[in-house]
Formats: structure tokens, C-alpha cells, sequence
């Protein structure tokens, strides 16, 4: 192949690779050649990768010729089990153990031909959003390295935006698959809660955790999320029935929806919306009336209580997996921190009380889809921040910048909701982008709407700098 027929090959997604493969037109191989090829040629200047899996995805890519996502390399974010290698969480506190079998999610990825090909890297216990730690160093943002690829699945989210990988696993606990695709001009959805298993984990962060995948394109995130879907005995959520295939749903007009737009910034958050990513919202909903929507303005009902039960929760989930380190000496300062302030504030006495806590205030975050079918809010409140963005600063500080760069993402951790982060446009070389929420179960109307954006304002060929 040529140089420039490589390149194509590299950003042509994991619904045409998959094509490819089963008419035999491409052999996996070869796919995986190239990839590990980019991944040699470009990570030593983004770092997106934490461990490569050359020989392992040479040798799986010698059988597979069938499935949704035959022969499509992938790369799994360093918090999910991939058999036979080490789950780190970007920390030197594991040991290196080898997991005994793939999580639920990467198994089912393997099942539909999917080949991972190696394991992204993450901001220590994946608390941040930005990819920093000292076990691995900073990632950095493929449109500008000097900005961050966001966090906490920056790593899957770099990766893909270079073309090193077509696709990549990612979680999301408070934005860390939406920020990452705000930051790098992808699409990333975050699934109801319960709607991708968490299993080997029965919850993950007491719920605000859930797993899903970064694409370029909203047909290609639809089609990952078909593979990944469904839960299995003893996860402890599960997700309202899919109607059908989440692919379909983004090849389908999605009908005159009501659409709710706000930039209201939820009491406790000290941020500011930058002039590009509010003319970035704007511009989108406008859009929507355009598109023949009924656009109105309307503000979720946050209360006090929608920043002050996320961060006890979050505070609460990042304690307990720290509990299961084996030695929490070498964690960060940042991340000791962080775990102190969760056994301090939220002690076990008071665990179960954030259970009811958060069920009554996303009772009344919810009530909006009452009235609407989506919400439109901004990704962002800017473009990507600095690569290091809090890494190496006591957790006071680095929570403070957390805050102040992603106020629209958390709140839909604590209702479960299902919420997908889109590109919209750009601004000094970097994306800028838009979020979409509905109502629990509405991933279809969720991606529907996007690929009507998507078609009226493409970007999926728009690639960071070579």
C-alpha cells in the first residue's frame, strides 16, 4: 500500500475495517501491521499507550474473519481485566498480576472479532480529567501535545484521535469518555448505568462508573456500544431494554424532538464558560431549530445537591479502591489525598445514605425529560487545558481545576442518565464540542440526534496534525 492508502486505511473506522475483513478485501493482519506500525511511529510524542500487545494481536488476527468487528484492533483502557495482562490503574501501588480472564466488556468485544492490540494509559486510580501519573508519564493531546487528551480514558481517547487505533475502550465515573472525546474531537457516549456490564466489578465508584468506547464517528460508537451492551448476574444495575439495534438508531431521522438547552453551571462549581465553547453551543442549537427541533430553554434542576452528592460519592469510591491496594505508600500525594477526604467526609456509617440522597435529587434532575426529549448543554467549559493539567499538585488544587474545566459532565454520573459528547467545530487547532443527554434508556434517541449533526456539520475528516 501506499503512504497515503495507509493513511486512509488508519481513520477508516471499525465499521469499514470490519467490512473489509469479511469480504476479505483486507486481512487482519494487515491491520494490525499498520496499527502497531502508527503506534511505533507516533507514541513516543503522545503516549498514549501504556503496554503494546504485539505478539498477542499478530497471532489472534491469524483466525478471525467474522463478527460485527472482525479483525478490528482495539485498545483497552488500563482499568479493565484483559487476560493474561496487568490491570494497573496507572499506579506503581499493584503489583503486577496477570488477570485471570477478560472483563465482561472486553470479552464481548472479542467475541464480535474485535483484537486488542494494547492497554491505554490513565491519571493514577483514573481519578482525574487529564491522563498524568508517575508510573507513566504525561499523555498528551495528538491536536496540540501541549495540551491534554483529557481524562480519565485519555489515553483510548489519544489514541484514537491519532489514528494509532480505530477504536478504545474507555469508563466514564464523571466524564472520563466525554471529555476525553470533547478534548479530541471523537464521539463519546456514556451508556444508562447498568447498560454495559461492569463485571468482573458488581459497580464500579458505588455506580457512578460505567463502561462504553471512543470512535470517530457516531455510527461506529453506535456499532461498539451494540457489542458491548448487556449486563450479566450480579452486576447491580441494569438498564432499561434496547429497542433494537443502537446502529440502526443512527442511520434513522430521529423525528422533531424537543430539545432543552442550557449552559447552567450547577451551584458549588466555580467555573466560566469560554466564548468559544458557548458560541460552540449556540451555534449547535440553533442548528436544532434549523433541523426542525423545538428548541427551548430550560435548566436542570441541580440544586446544591447534584455537586455535593457526586463528589461525597466520588470521594467515597476512590477510598475503597484504594483500600484494595497492596501498597498504598506509593500512591500520589494528589491521590492520598483524595482518599483520605473520601474516609474522612463520608465514613461508613454514611455510605448507604448517599444511596437515597442521590436517588432524590436525580428524581429531581429528571423531571426535565418530562418536558424534553434531550438536553443540549456545552462539553466543555473550554478548549483542552495543559497536558500536566493538576498532576504533581496537592488534591485541593487539582480538584479545583477539575471543577472549573468540566462542570456539565458529572452531574449525569449521579443520575445514570445516558449522555454522548459530540464535535462542534473548532477553535485555535483544537475541538471544540457539545452535550447531548436523554432521558435513561434513550442511547437510540441520543444517537439519532447525533448523526443528524454529524451529517449537517461532518468532521470525521478532520485529523489532528500528522
Amino acid at each position: 500500500m501506499t503512504a497515503t492508502a495507509d493513511l486512509e486505511l488508519a481513520f477508516a473506522g471499525p465499521g469499514a475495517l470490519a467490512e473489509l475483513v469479511r469480504a476479505r478485501s483486507v486481512h487482519p493482519r494487515e491491520l494490525v501491521e499498520l496499527y502497531l506500525r502508527r503506534i511505533e511511529a507516533l507514541d513516543s510524542r503522545v503516549n498514549a499507550f501504556r503496554v503494546t500487545l504485539d505478539e498477542q494481536a499478530l497471532a489472534a488476527a491469524e483466525d478471525v474473519h467474522a463478527g460485527p468487528l472482525a479483525g478490528v484492533p482495539v485498545a483497552v483502557k488500563d482499568n479493565m481485566a484483559l487476560a493474561g495482562e496487568a490491570v494497573t490503574l496507572g499506579s506503581r501501588a499493584f503489583e503486577p498480576a496477570a488477570a485471570p480472564a477478560d472483563a465482561e466488556a472486553v470479552r464481548r468485544l472479542r467475541a464480535a472479532g474485535a483484537i486488542p492490540i494494547g492497554i491505554t494509559n490513565v491519571p493514577e486510580l483514573t481519578i482525574w480529567p487529564w491522563t498524568a501519573s508517575d508510573a507513566n508519564g504525561i499523555t498528551r493531546n495528538p491536536w496540540d501535545p501541549s495540551r491534554t487528551p483529557g481524562g480519565s480514558s485519555g489515553g483510548s481517547g489519544a489514541a484514537v484521535a491519532a489514528g494509532m487505533v480505530p477504536a478504545a475502550t474507555g469508563t466514564d465515573g464523571g466524564g472520563s469518555l466525554r471529555i476525553p472525546a470533547a478534548c479530541c474531537g471523537l464521539v463519546g457516549m456514556k451508556p444508562t448505568r447498568g447498560r454495559v456490564s461492569t463485571h468482573p466489578e458488581r459497580e464500579s465508584w458505588l455506580g457512578l462508573n460505567v463502561y462504553g468506547a471512543l470512535a470517530r464517528t457516531v455510527r461506529d460508537s453506535a456499532l461498539l456500544l451494540d457489542v458491548m451492551q448487556g449486563a450479566v448476574r450480579g452486576d447491580a444495575d441494569a438498564a432499561p431494554a434496547a429497542s433494537g439495534s443502537f446502529l440502526e438508531a443512527a442511520g434513522r431521522a430521529p423525528g422533531t424532538l424537543r430539545i432543552a438547552v442550557s449552559r447552567k453551571i450547577p451551584a458549588g462549581v466555580i467555573a466560566r464558560l469560554s466564548s468559544d465553547q458557548r458560541g460552540a453551543w449556540e451555534r449547535t442549537g440553533a442548528l436544532m431549530g434549523e433541523l426542525g427541533h423545538e428548541v427551548v430553554q430550560r435548566d436542570p434542576a441541580y440544586g446544591l445537591g447534584a455537586s455535593l452528592e457526586f463528589t461525597q460519592t466520588w470521594l467515597r469510591g476512590i477510598y475503597e479502591q484504594s483500600r484494595r491496594l497492596p501498597d498504598r505508600s506509593l500512591l500520589e500525594r494528589s491521590t492520598r489525598q483524595m482518599a483520605i477526604a473520601g474516609r474522612v467526609l463520608v465514613p461508613e456509617r454514611r455510605r448507604d445514605g448517599l444511596r437515597a440522597r442521590r436517588a432524590a435529587t436525580s428524581a429531581r434532575i429528571l423531571a426535565l425529560w418530562d418536558e424534553v426529549d434531550v438536553l443540549l448543554t456545552p462539553g466543555l467549559a473550554s478548549t483542552a487545558i495543559a497536558a500536566e493539567g493538576g498532576y504533581g499538585h496537592a488534591a485541593p488544587i487539582a480538584f479545583d481545576r477539575a471543577a472549573r474545566f468540566t462542570p456539565f459532565t458529572p452531574a449525569f454520573n449521579l443520575t445514570g442518565q445516558p449522555a454522548v459528547t459530540v464535535p462542534a467545530g473548532g477553535s485555535d487547532g483544537l475541538p471544540l464540542s457539545v452535550q447531548l443527554v436523554g432521558r435513561p434508556g434513550a442511547e437510540a434517541t441520543l444517537y439519532s440526534l447525533a448523526a443528524q449533526i454529524e451529517a449537517a456539520r461532518p468532521w470525521a475528516q478532520q485529523r489532528p496534525p500528522s
